[in-house]
C-alpha cells in the first residue's frame, strides 16, 4: 500500500509511556479512520505520527487531548 504524503500528520506531544495498555495508545490502535500511527518517544518532542485519509489535524489533536497529553500540529 502506497501512502499519500497528506496523509501523514505530524504532531509534538508529551506521550512519554511507552506501555502499549496506555489508554491514548490503545485509542490509536483500535481507530477505524487510522491506518497507521507511532509515537518516538527518544524524541525531545515525542513526535507523533498518524497516517489517515480521513481525520483532520484538529481531530487528532482534540483526542489526544481529551486524554490528557499535549498536542500542538509540526509543519
Amino acid at each position: 500500500m502506497e501512502t499519500n504524503l497528506s496523509t501523514i500528520h505530524i504532531f509534538k506531544t508529551n506521550i512519554g509511556d511507552k506501555d502499549p495498555n496506555c489508554p491514548i495508545r490503545q485509542k490509536l490502535d483500535t481507530h477505524t479512520d487510522i491506518q497507521q500511527w507511532s509515537i518516538d518517544c527518544e524524541d525531545v518532542d515525542c513526535v507523533l505520527r498518524v497516517v489517515s485519509e480521513t481525520l483532520h489535524p484538529e481531530t487528532i489533536i482534540d483526542m489526544v487531548t481529551s486524554f490528557g497529553h499535549e498536542c500542538q500540529e509540526l509543519d
